[in-house]
């Protein structure tokens, strides 16, 4: 029979391991990648997952394809141009995107048109 000196002695060594694993997983995560792989894209109609890799690497499309500014050929995110809502000069976040991902697909024959093709969540 074990001991209860035993016992504790393994409860110890238990939590010693516990704490351990811990720290080393918080200290030795992956680092980010360099290119983004995916993005979640939160909006009222249901959140959207867009893979970058599918449409950089199996479709071939550049940054500036999707991110562009018109002025300077910088790389932007969609929000520092485009805001919640559009007006004449520009359109709204939601306005581009979609214009922009679904005249893509249609063009292409590839990718969903659909609404809940993309707004699956």
């Amino acid at each position: 029979m074990t001991s209860q000196r035993d016992l504790k002695i393994a409860l110890c060594i238990m939590i010693v391991f516990m704490i351990t694993g811990i720290i080393c997983y918080a200290s030795l995560t992956p680092p980010a990648p360099e290119n983004p792989v995916r993005k979640m894209l939160q909006n009222k109609a249901g959140k959207v997952l867009f893979t970058h890799l599918v449409h950089t690497d199996d479709y071939s499309l550049d940054c500036l394809d999707c991110h562009h500014n018109i002025e300077d050929d910088d790389t932007y995110n969609c929000s520092e141009c485009h805001e919640e809502t559009g007006d004449e000069d520009l359109p709204s976040r939601a306005d581009a995107f979609h214009n922009q991902c679904k005249g893509c697909h249609e063009d292409n024959g590839a990718g969903p048109v659909e609404c809940n093709s993309c707004h699956l969540l």
